[in-house]
């Protein structure tokens, strides 16, 4: 009898389109399958396992890179970003491109690499963006950066990193799953006071007090509160008081705020953001520029209250006045640009 290698059977799914995230493999290989991501996109989504870079012109009119200049992506994710700026260099010059997820990294650099890039035009480091001086001690200082503060489509759609509620899964929001705590963890490892708290300093939460009471009430009757449905189904149970009508609304903005709420505290990343613009005027060349993409307002008063200090203490030439947005047309082909602002300084 002959020998057979059997043959793995794609996810069968039901209805003409699938809906799982596993169940989408031809979004989840654009190279083979261009026309269905395009199709996607042009539905206004974002394909499984990908990420469309957000403000992609205004970025590199603002960065104004030019060959022969040296770079840095604080935040490579899915490297879109990156992409288009080493095309900006046309093969002289570098960037350096920074990331804390070991996962989706390990992916955007065999792109990048395959595209044509190789290290002298792009180089990794896996690291956080708060150790920016660290990463200038090796490459030297900065002629344009980049900063994009937002969580990647991938890590969110992707149901095992627990960053969404609309899908179940561990509740874990971790950027870099091997350190740390999770969500789940860290909720056991405070008190109601403090998650009230965090919510309110980090996603203005205007039920934190039911939420609290509702999470905390659960956990004290055994539930372990480890996955993102337990969390989005306590979070519905808090709101019972809201009116029926407006119900469903309020639910899913609370859902997505205290996910964020989390997210931030689970990566520390007001601190991060703190550490990265104190250090941020060392490592840049004289006329050396710098990019900011946040998607909160937490983020963007940070970033403001930054460059109009530095500002005015003489150490930045230029700021942003007003923050950039992203074009109506933008905003309707990638619903999660809506959100975004663009700041930016001139060293």
């Amino acid at each position: 009898m002959e020998d057979f290698k059997q043959h793995k059977r794609r996810t069968h799914y039901d209805g003409k389109y699938p809906r799982r995230f596993e169940e989408k493999y031809k979004e989840q290989n654009p190279e083979k399958y261009k026309e269905t991501v395009l199709h996607v996109i042009s539905k206004g989504s974002t394909p499984a396992g990908m990420h469309i870079s957000i403000m992609v012109k205004e970025i590199l009119e603002v960065l104004k890179i030019k060959p022969g200049e040296k770079g840095l992506d604080c935040t490579l994710g899915y490297g879109g970003h990156t992409l288009e700026m080493l095309k900006e260099l046309n093969g002289q010059g570098c960037i350096y491109g920074l990331d804390v997820d070991p996962i989706e990294s390990k992916k955007t650099v065999e792109r990048l690499r395959a595209a044509g890039f190789d290290e002298s035009l792009f180089r990794f480091r896996l690291i956080n963006f708060a150790d920016i001086d660290k990463v200038a001690q090796e490459a030297g200082k900065f002629d344009f950066v980049l900063a994009d503060l937002g969580v990647s489509s991938m890590q969110i759609d992707d149901p095992k990193r627990g960053f969404s509620y609309k899908t179940d899964g561990p509740l874990d929001l971790r950027l870099d799953p091997e350190h740390g705590q999770s969500a789940a963890e860290r909720l056991h490892s405070i008190t109601r006071d403090e998650f009230k708290g965090m919510l309110i300093e980090n996603s203005d939460e205007p039920y934190a007090d039911e939420i609290s009471d509702k999470v905390f009430g659960l956990m004290k009757k055994g539930d372990p509160m480890d996955t993102t449905t337990a969390l989005k189904k306590a979070i519905e149970a808090s709101l019972w008081k809201v009116p029926k009508q407006e119900r469903s609304d309020a639910v899913k903005k609370s859902c997505a705020r205290v996910f964020q709420a989390l997210r931030i505290d689970v990566n520390s990343e007001f601190e991060v953001l703190y550490s990265f613009l104190e250090k941020l005027p060392d490592i840049l060349n004289p006329g050396a520029r710098v990019a900011i993409l946040t998607f909160h307002s937490g983020e963007d008063r940070l970033v403001k209250k930054s460059f109009k200090a530095l500002y005015k203490a003489g150490v930045y030439s230029g700021i942003s006045e007003d923050v950039l947005r992203p074009s109506m047309e933008e905003q309707r082909l990638n619903p999660r640009s809506k959100s975004t602002k663009l700041r930016w300084a001139v060293k």
